[in-house]
C-alpha cells in the first residue's frame, strides 16, 4: 500500500470517528438503553395524617399501553385536606424521562400510545422508581373533577405507558375496588 493510500485510509478513519462517536453518544443519551435492564424499586410507606388516617377518594387500576404496566393508583385525602397520589404494587418499564401526571379522562390523546406534542395535564414529577409503592403530593389547586385520570408518561418519546380512569372510593368503602 502506498503512502497516499495509507494517508487516505487514516483520514477516513478519523472522519468516521469524529462523526460516529458523537452520534453514538447522542443515541445513548436519547434512548438510555441501560435503563431497560435496571429496575429502581421504591418502598414508601403511606403518609400518615395528624389525627386520623387519610381516606381514599378515587382509585383506578393501571393498565399498560405502550409498555407493560400494572398496579393501582389511589388518591388519598387527609382530614386536613392534603391530598396525595399513591401508586401501589406498581410495575412499569424503566425509561429516560418517565413522569406521572393527572389528565382529563375525556382527552382523546389518552386513547393513543404515542401522543403528538406534549400531553396536557397536571404534572406530578418524575417517577421515583419503576417498581414498588410510592407517593406524590398533589398541589392544593388540583381539581379532581377536571382531572379524572392518572397517566404514567414518557416525556422524551411522548409515550403513554399507562392510564386508568378514576372510580370514586366513597361508594366502594364497603368493598374493595377492582
Amino acid at each position: 500500500m502506498s503512502t497516499n493510500e495509507k494517508s487516505w485510509v487514516s483520514r477516513k478513519k478519523l472522519i468516521l470517528g469524529l462523526i460516529g462517536i458523537p452520534a453514538l453518544v447522542g443515541a445513548w443519551w436519547a434512548f438510555r438503553p441501560e435503563k431497560l435492564f435496571i429496575n429502581q424499586k421504591v418502598s414508601e410507606a403511606a403518609p400518615l395524617a395528624a389525627g386520623s388516617e387519610p381516606q381514599p377518594t378515587y382509585t383506578g387500576k393501571l393498565e399498560g399501553k405502550a409498555h407493560a404496566t400494572s398496579g393501582r393508583a389511589t388518591i388519598y385525602e387527609s382530614p386536613e385536606g392534603k391530598r396525595y397520589l399513591r401508586l401501589s404494587d406498581f410495575t412499569t418499564s424503566n425509561g429516560p424521562d418517565v413522569h406521572g401526571l393527572l389528565a382529563r379522562a375525556q382527552d382523546k390523546a389518552l386513547e393513543q400510545e404515542i401522543v403528538k406534542g406534549n400531553l396536557e395535564g397536571l404534572e406530578l414529577g418524575s417517577l421515583k422508581g419503576n417498581q414498588g409503592d410510592q407517593n406524590y403530593d398533589l398541589p392544593p389547586t388540583a381539581d379532581l373533577r377536571e382531572y379524572q385520570a392518572v397517566v404514567i408518561y414518557c416525556e422524551r418519546f411522548h409515550a403513554i405507558l399507562a392510564s386508568p380512569g378514576w372510580k370514586s372510593s366513597k361508594s366502594e368503602r364497603r368493598k374493595p375496588a377492582h
